[in-house]
């Protein structure tokens, strides 16, 4: 692990005093994990820009609704090889459910050795891979959700992304009674949204109307996010106007874990690659030019990419 991990952690009187909060009669059903990750894993400390996930005290919080059933589920880290997780819900069920989904998210079950063994000495990557093996792209407990943050974020600054975000939420998204939380909305809730709603948003007309054919195509079933076979799924939602290779990428990248797809339109990967391939600071690439350069790093593209990002602009927030 880097060097100072240790004061990312949360101390272990605020994991203990989770458990030490009474549980209310709606959410009934309480179920805690204390997992240990099969790789190096640092939690973030931050909340999203979407303002669905919250980060208080060092605590994850975030609302997920299973089968239209708030789940409140918490994450902290005490130690670099532990993290407490919990899920309060009506059922138990849901409660189970939810944690899955969330540990999807977190990254917990992820066992990234193969790539550090075979990446940790390489000239473009390694240093990066040495020392932060708990790098990896960001999730998103629930498909759905990478997919329509991804239409969100075509060609558009980060942070004016998050505000659009913060706007969907607020408007279609599901809020818990009991701790105000808003989940991202569900793929029927956007279904049956006018483009006119989207684009008062802040959504271009062409993305507002995309957003809204992806989630119909989610929420009937025409589009199974959660099927083996994602590629079938993805030949469906390419067939949409507005929703092209790169947003496809970001589902399987960021909901679907598939961590051998990189979305290759990424503006800071084609520069990236523009860069090193001609030494030129402001050079650009094509998508397949993208592809190319991270094809050796098969079959964790985008694994490297996010690394590959880390290591030449540190400073800069991915969109990966």
């Amino acid at each position: 692990m880097a060097k100072g991990n240790d004061q990312l952690h949360v101390p272990l009187a605020e994991v203990r005093a989770i458990e030490r909060e009474p549980e209310r009669a709606a959410l009934s059903v309480t179920v805690r994990v204390e997992a240990r990750p099969r790789w190096p894993l640092r939690l973030q400390r931050f909340s999203g820009m979407d303002g669905v996930l919250l980060c208080r005290r060092g605590v994850l919080h975030r609302l997920l609704c299973v089968e239209g059933e708030p789940v409140l589920l918490r994450a902290a880290q005490p130690a670099r090889d532990e993290v407490v997780l919990d899920a309060r819900a009506a059922n138990r069920a849901a409660a189970e459910y939810a944690l899955e989904r969330w540990r999807f998210a977190l990254g917990i079950d992820d066992d990234l050795r193969p790539f550090h063994e075979r990446f940790r000495h390489d000239p473009l990557i390694g240093r990066s891979v040495r020392a932060a093996p708990h790098l990896r792209p960001g999730r998103r407990p629930e498909p759905f959700e990478a997919l329509a943050w991804a239409v969100c974020e075509q060609l558009i600054e980060v942070e004016r992304a998050g505000a659009i975000q913060r706007r969907i939420v607020a408007r279609w998204g599901r809020r818990c009674p009991e701790s105000g939380l808003r989940d991202v909305p569900a793929p029927a809730a956007l279904a049956a949204a006018a483009p006119a709603q989207l684009e008062a948003c802040g959504l271009s007309a062409g993305r507002a109307l995309a957003l809204v054919r992806a989630a119909r195509e989610v929420a009937s079933g025409r589009a199974d996010l959660h099927a083996s076979d994602h590629e079938r799924s993805w030949r469906r939602l390419a067939r949409i106007p507005g929703i092209g290779s790169w947003t496809v990428e970001m589902l399987a990248l960021r909901g679907q874990g598939r961590l051998d797809q990189i979305p290759a339109g990424d503006l800071g990967l084609r520069k990236l690659v523009g860069r090193l391939r001609t030494g030129r600071p402001r050079a650009r690439v094509e998508e397949d030019e993208v592809r190319d350069f991270f094809a050796p790093y098969a079959p964790w593209a985008g694994l490297a990419a996010r690394h590959a990002l880390a290591a030449i602009s540190p400073d800069v927030l991915p969109a990966i």
